[in-house]
């Protein structure tokens, strides 16, 4: 059943050129891709539009972390459920499709996170259904390995602003927006080094 949802997911999919090409025609139209059309997710995709384009100019892997990615050799498709007003997905797609681009073998999908329930189910299971979320298949679309939703040093920051003030404030989303400004994807890199180093998913 499991692997039904996830072949049936990859056939709803989109490249990355794709996903950012509807996230521009969805900022230039004030509008987001699941049922929150509210002015905070409708603001949020316009301000993701331009974050992606501004990454995509500026972002660079280093090689010392390149050669962890190069050392995946067996194929693997990296399948994200996403969301044109997620913030973390923003900083992290560029990021995932940077690596894909050069190494032989990755094929990066994204696939909305409301279009399918099932896999929401499947994959969103932490309460909070925190996105984006990438699921990592070999060859026969097993999945390897999971990932996300955001890299833990944003996780780190989020948990002890909570404790420290019991809630998320706009303070503190504003901060977290300068801060993944000037990160410019850097400590998801380092995660992402960390899981491509495993065991499980460089296929050693």
């Amino acid at each position: 059943m499991a692997n039904k949802i996830i072949e049936d997911s990859i056939q709803k999919s989109l490249s990355y050129k794709a996903y950012t090409e509807l996230v521009k025609q969805l900022a230039s139209g004030r509008k987001t891709t699941g049922p929150e059309q509210t002015e905070v997710h409708i603001n949020f995709t316009k301000l993701n539009a331009s974050r992606m384009r501004r990454l995509d100019k500026t972002l660079v892997i280093p090689e010392k972390a390149m050669r962890s990615f190069k050392n995946i050799d067996k194929k693997q498709t990296w399948l994200v459920i996403m969301e044109s007003w997620c913030a973390d997905g923003a900083q992290t797609i560029p990021v995932l499709n940077k690596i894909c681009e050069v190494v032989p073998g990755l094929d990066l999908r994204i696939v909305m996170r409301d279009e399918n329930p099932e896999l929401m189910d499947l994959f969103l299971t932490d309460g909070t259904r925190s996105i984006p979320k990438l699921i990592i298949l070999d060859n026969e679309l097993n999945v390897a390995h999971t990932w996300g939703p955001r890299s833990r040093t944003a996780a780190n920051m989020v948990a002890a602003y909570k404790s420290q003030n019991g809630k998320i404030d706009d303070a503190f989303k504003e901060f977290l927006q300068v801060w993944y400004n000037k990160d410019k994807g850097t400590a998801i890199i380092e995660d992402l080094v960390e899981l491509a180093e495993s065991r499980m998913v460089a296929g050693k």
